[in-house]
Order: structure tokens, then sequence, then C-alpha cells
């Protein structure tokens, strides 16, 4: 058991090591071969210096700020963060667990889910070109292929094809689907496949609280909330049905990678 958790651990700190090195790199590689001046130095015939922020500069913060955006997108998160909603819906706990108890579930899950594909970007990119062996753009290329077949893995065919006929591409290979088609088709397909597991979530719990409103409507006790009564059966049902451990294993479990 130590053993397990130690290789667990250790897989946790590669990914997000990984992780951390994919955000470091993705915005500023295209810049990396050419140099990043942060600050440029012009003197007129008079001698004065004037100084100025290069343009560079402002697209490197432009894409730092849309970065986070495109790799939550671009991962498994919206499939677990919209679930994990639903969940708390279905159970009617109102706020709890909180939105940062569940933006935080869903980042470690993201983390485990995708760990695979963030140390073969690391091993396979990030250290040649830390070594110097590839070039900025040799290094994004090879980067972009396990993300790539990651989204290509959980994307429907017909939502590739929608949006493949939307640009008008009448070929669709997905070797060579452009990655402005793979990204909504994937975030399409992703928001189903959420949709879909929230729906058989709601199931039983709605199941309880008809069966709650019936006995109190059979009783005459019409005023009274149905949901006050439901909600601790529900909560007992979910507990003694070991149901976080269950909602885990079947969302990560439903990533095919």
């Amino acid at each position: 058991m130590l053993v397990s958790r130690a290789g667990s651990g250790r897989g946790l700190k590669k990914a997000a090591r990984a992780l951390l090195s994919i955000i470091l790199m993705a915005p500023a590689a295209p810049l990396f071969a050419q140099g990043l001046p942060a600050v440029s130095v012009t003197t007129d015939a008079s001698g004065v210096s004037e100084y100025s922020l290069t343009l560079q500069i402002l697209v490197l913060m432009t894409v730092l700020t849309l970065l986070p955006s495109l790799l939550i997108m671009m991962t498994s998160f919206v499939r677990i963060i919209i679930v994990m909603s639903l969940l708390r819906q279905a159970l009617g706990t109102g706020q709890t667990p909180p939105n940062t108890v569940l933006v935080g579930i869903s980042l470690f899950l993201t983390l485990f889910v995708m760990s695979p594909v963030f140390e073969s970007v690391y091993n396979d990119a990030m250290v040649p070109y830390l070594n110097e062996e590839l070039s900025a753009e040799s290094a994004i290329e090879i980067a972009s292929a396990p993300v790539r077949q990651f989204m290509i893995s959980q994307t429907r065919e017909t939502d590739l094809s929608v949006f493949a006929s939307i640009a008008e591409i009448e070929e669709l290979d997905e070797d060579s689907v452009p990655t402005n088609v793979l990204i909504p088709a994937f975030m399409t397909s992703e928001l189903k496949t959420a949709f879909t597991i929230g729906f058989l979530i709601y199931i039983p719990f709605v199941i309880i609280d008809l069966v709650v409103a019936s006995i109190l409507m059979s009783m005459g006790m019409m005023m009274l909330s149905p949901m006050m009564i439901s909600m601790p059966f529900k909560l007992m049902f979910f507990v003694l049905a070991d149901g976080w451990t269950l909602i885990m294993q079947s969302l990560t479990a439903s990533f095919s990678i």
C-alpha cells in the first residue's frame, strides 16, 4: 500500500511538473527563438533616448491571459466540473460542497486523468527543448500531438463532421484535423457527455423525491416541503452507496486514453 501511494504521488508530481512546463513554454515558445527584449531604446538625432515596450511583450501578456481558458477547455476539466455541479443540484444541498471545493476536486481529477498526456509532452518535447536538442517550433509540434490525440479520442465523429462542414472541409482525416475545428468539436462532445452522465446521476434522486412527495400527499401533509424530508434520505443513500468514490471512479473511467 505504501509503495502504491508513493508511486501515485510521484506520478502526480511528474504530471504537475509537466503541466507547469507546458504553461511556461506554450505562450512564449514562438518568441524564444527570436529573443524577447523587454524594452527597446531609440536615440534621436539630438541624443535623447526614448524607452518603449516591444509588441512581443503585449502579445505575450495577451496570450498568458487566454492560456488558462485554453488549457481548461482542451482537457478533461469541463466534463468533470459539470458532472460535479449537476451532482450537487441533484442532492439539493444548495452551495454544499462550495464552488471552491468542486473546482479543486475537478482540477486534481483533471491532473490525474491527463497525467499520461502531460508526462508524454514533458518527456518528448519539453526535456529535449530545454536541452537544446529541439527548436521551439519542433517542440510545439511534438507537444501538441498527444494533446490532439486525447481530444480526438474523446470527440464524437458527428461533432467533428458538423464543424468540418461549417469550415467547408470536405475530406476529414483524424491526423489532419485543423485545431480550430478540433477544439470546438471536443468542447461540444464534452458537454454532451457531461450532461448524459448528469442525467443518469439525477434519476435515483428524482425517484426519492417522487416517493417522498407521494407519501406526504397521501398523508395530507401538503404544506410540508418534500425537499426538507427527501434531502436527508438522499444524503444517506449517497453516503451508504459510497457515492463519491463511485462518481470519481466512473468519471476517470469515462476517458479513453
